[in-house]
């Protein structure tokens, strides 16, 4: 089983394909087996490294309080011990509030960004709270995402993690090129987070889906091109190495 000691925890990830490094930061709950359909797809023009995050999976579980600068750390030491640096990061909810924090504090590793489903913030509202409620219910019921059973206490400390970052106000700080990935009737970061993130990240481009917060389970090809497009275009823009 590929481990590496990250800061206190032995991280789990996997690693596929060829070219540009792609780093995948999976979202709250959940470890990498349900990406797998998207990293099977952009490894065929990639080199993506997929892990479990503190917490979840076959990375270990500490009982204390996490931060999503502190699960940014730990993804800047995976890129870092594996030598993929810079890195282009797509974060996926918890995961994108992850990647921003990582192109804020590292952006010596972070080529570009790809943020899908996710915010700056999480959006207070009764439509939010009740949905986070029942996903706090269903975690409590042991109801899971994923393969690797999640102890509930590391679910509370991932979603305090992910329920305390805003970085709402720093947003015109990432410099690198962003691509922001939504789905018109996301219930858990409301669309209207996506355009504010859209509006202060200079340069960034939005593409729409018409699904929900979870759309990219089910249009994993659909995003794993649409990620792919932006990533090649990137490329093809970056100017020749003198001779």
């Amino acid at each position: 089983m590929p481990t590496v000691k990250v800061n206190d925890i032995e991280m789990y990830f996997e690693v596929q394909g060829e070219g540009e490094p792609v780093a995948l930061v999976a979202g709250l709950g959940t470890d990498i087996s349900p990406y797998r359909r998207i990293v099977r797809r952009l490894s065929q023009r990639f080199r993506v490294l997929a892990f479990d995050n503190r917490g979840v999976g076959r990375t270990d579980k500490p009982d204390v309080p996490y931060t999503i600068e502190m699960m940014a750390d730990d993804t800047a030491g995976l890129v870092e011990a594996l030598s993929l640096a810079p890195a282009n990061v797509v974060g996926v909810s918890m995961g994108g509030r992850i990647a921003m924090d990582l192109a804020l504090r590292h952006p010596g590793l972070v080529r570009s960004l790809v943020l899908a489903s996710t915010s700056p913030r999480v959006m207070r509202t009764a439509g939010t709270t009740r949905r986070l409620k029942l996903i706090k219910l269903m975690r409590a019921g042991g109801r899971v995402l994923g393969r690797s059973p999640q102890p509930y206490y590391a679910f509370v400390r991932q979603l305090d993690a992910s329920s305390g970052f805003d970085c709402g106000d720093r947003l015109h700080e990432i410099r690198v090129p962003t691509l922001i990935v939504h789905g018109r009737k996301d219930g858990i970061a409301p669309y209207a987070l996506a355009e504010e993130m859209h509006d202060h990240i200079e340069g960034s481009k939005m593409v729409p889906f018409e699904g929900g917060h979870t759309f990219l389970f089910w249009e994993g090809e659909r995003f794993a091109d649409a990620v792919a497009e932006f990533l090649e275009g990137i490329g093809q823009a970056r100017p020749a190495a003198p001779a």
